[in-house]
């Protein structure tokens, strides 16, 4: 009976955890949904002459680009890294991509957008469709009413984004021309996945998942795309490894749905761990919900993280964090990933390295890239990317993009700490503006009156206000040194008494006393392998034996330092001039993995230690 059950639950739809990681939002499958990745007409509008004429009219655009990269890099076969404040898509889609999205009669057909950076307006058929501002979060547009049975239908896209707009966020996107310093070519319209999907007139448009080992519970919060016009059915299944881990029906009339699952297994003291994940075991909970005619597949992971005497705690023990900068940038394609596979294999690369997390670095990152970190286990620290400037425009985009990706990710277990600035990029004078540091206070307070389970970092590596973790960025090369600001706290706290390694004062407010300290950008060793222009990093090495020493000497420091309860290494990658990297631009090693791995793990491979 219990396996017919499960059967019945998961039918025609993909199991969560076991997805092959191509579906834009991994923790709400439903059966069917169509890709409208491809080939698509292209045109710049140097002169945005495009809405004054109407060009959604006629939309016969000169070039051909392969969405969803961008139109810079060179997989969408446009290359143009010149200054282009506009750009037009357009593609055409009838019954067939219609039907491979399930759409039939009594359902909505929704066009789901992963990310256009900046500003997209959309078109079907000529008709306004509706807008979105915010380069790097997703949105969706009812499209139903705009549709006429029997034809193709032409979708087109405008796409805005101003390289001279400071107050755009903007991450590590390059203002000028060419890549100077550690930023880089820009990435510009369409760079996540454009897809259609069909849903029931009431249907699930969010959720989200928390859970609490203690109570031996898991919550799920339901958001429904309109009120049911009466009391709806829904139910919610959970099961690990296809054996029944939680069951609830209930009814709303709501379009907010929250439920609270008794998890049974979590009771038992002796055994409760191996329901929980970790970078060691990532055990993911598969789910089943139900909300009237709607079905969708998800899946959780139950973790606790928290900060507490000093320590850095994962499901209520002490965890060493080995983490690695990265950046999300590919040479071929920019910000946008070159396939759901090579996600997979940056995940599993990570973590072949010797590292248990990763910090991504000014980018929201790709919800598939979440995914395999939660199905392999990797923690990950959620950064937002910066404006470079402080102004109502920029406070507001930063707040807006911020809230909406915070409740985009916050049901993945391998996001552990939310990063809202980093050194005071788009504050620069924090030390000495109020404004600014009641700006930081304030996206402390939104994000953990969001989300309240994980710490948050107000402004990584220094000037740092009510921050749970005191996280400082420090490139000195020299391991002795490393060694002797690291050595206890009491010599960390003389550092926070005056000025940190980059001059600037590391934390300005909050109670610290028991805050973990991590050294969350460090190292930055060059060895060019790739022969980039102008390249550069905060040392650098004459050959591979050169740049094997001096990362042991380094990590052997980093690792002694006893005031240290975790790591960020800079950085994963070379990144076009910037050659600090461990692995070149295109994912090789610059020496053999082991001697890599056995650096970073140094002589505690326990992450649990003390």
């Amino acid at each position: 009976m219990l396996i017919h059950m499960i059967e019945d639950d998961l039918a025609g739809l993909p199991v969560g955890s076991r997805q092959d990681g191509t579906h834009p939002r991994p923790q709400l499958l439903r059966e069917r949904w169509c890709d409208l990745s491809g080939l698509w007409s292209f045109a710049f509008d140097d002169d945005d002459l495009g809405e004054r004429d109407r060009w959604w009219t006629s939309p016969r655009f000169p070039d051909i680009i392969r969405v969803p990269f961008p139109p810079e890099s060179a997989a969408s076969g446009i290359a143009d890294t010149a200054h282009h404040r506009v750009s037009w898509y357009q593609r055409s889609f009838g019954a067939t991509e219609i039907a491979a999205a399930g759409h039939g009669p009594s359902r909505r057909l929704m066009l789901r957008f992963g990310a256009v950076d900046y500003r997209a307006r959309i078109w079907i058929d000529g008709q306004f469709a509706g807008s979105h501002e915010g380069g790097q979060t997703p949105f969706s547009i009812d499209v139903t009413h705009l549709l006429n049975s029997g034809q193709d239908h032409e979708l087109v896209v405008r796409a805005e984004d101003d390289a001279n707009d400071i107050a755009q966020p903007r991450g590590k996107q390059d203002w000028r021309e060419n890549p100077h310093s550690i930023w880089y070519h820009r990435t510009s319209g369409i760079w996540q996945p454009v897809w259609l999907e069909s849903v029931p007139d009431v249907s699930i448009e969010m959720l989200s998942w928390t859970s609490d080992p203690v109570d031996a519970s898991a919550r799920v919060r339901l958001t429904l795309s309109r009120p049911p016009s009466e009391a709806v059915s829904v139910r919610v299944g959970l099961t690990l490894d296809g054996r029944k881990v939680a069951e609830i029906s209930t009814m709303t009339d709501s379009t907010d749905v929250d439920i609270t699952l008794s998890i049974p297994a979590l009771l038992n003291g002796q055994a409760y761990e191996e329901l929980l994940w970790s970078p060691e075991k990532p055990r993911l909970i598969d789910a089943v919900i139900e909300v009237g005619e709607d079905r969708v597949a998800s899946y959780l992971g139950i973790r606790t993280v928290s900060v507490e005497r000093g320590s850095f705690l994962l499901n209520d023990r002490p965890y060493y964090l080995r983490s690695v900068l990265e950046q999300g940038y590919w040479p071929d394609t920019h910000l946008a990933a070159p396939s759901s596979e090579a996600l997979r294999e940056e995940v599993q690369l990570i973590k072949e390295l010797g590292f248990n997390a990763a910090r991504l670095h000014q980018k929201f990152e790709d919800p598939r890239f979440l995914f395999w970190a939660d199905r392999l286990g990797l923690i990950l620290w959620g950064e937002a990317p910066a404006t470079f400037t402080f102004t109502p425009t920029a406070m507001e985009r930063t707040v807006r993009e911020w809230l909406e990706v915070v409740r985009r990710d916050i049901s993945h277990p391998s996001i552990a700490v939310w990063v809202p600035l980093n050194e005071s990029w788009g504050v620069q004078h924090l030390a000495r503006n109020p404004r600014m540091v009641h700006f930081a206070r304030s996206l402390v307070d939104l994000t953990k009156a969001l989300d309240p389970t994980r710490p948050v970092v107000s402004n990584d590596g220094w000037e740092q206000v009510d921050t749970d973790i005191v996280a400082i960025h420090d490139y000195e090369i020299r391991p002795e040194v490393i060694a002797d600001r690291y050595r206890n706290r009491d010599s960390v706290a003389r550092m926070i008494a005056g000025h940190g390694p980059a001059g600037r004062r590391l934390v300005l407010d909050g109670d610290i006393d028991e805050a973990p300290i991590m050294l969350t950008e460090f190292g930055g060793i060059a060895y060019d392998v790739d022969d980039a222009d102008g390249a550069w990093g905060y040392a650098a090495a004459n050959s591979s034996e050169h740049f094997a020493g001096m990362l042991t000497e380094l990590f052997a420091a980093v690792h002694a330092a006893d005031a240290l309860v975790g790591f960020c290494y800079t950085q994963l990658t070379d990144t076009l001039q910037e050659a600090n990297g461990l692995l070149s631009s295109n994912r090789r090693v610059k020496i053999p993995i082991e001697r890599i791995r056995a650096a970073v793990i140094g002589s505690h491979p326990d992450p649990h230690r003390q």
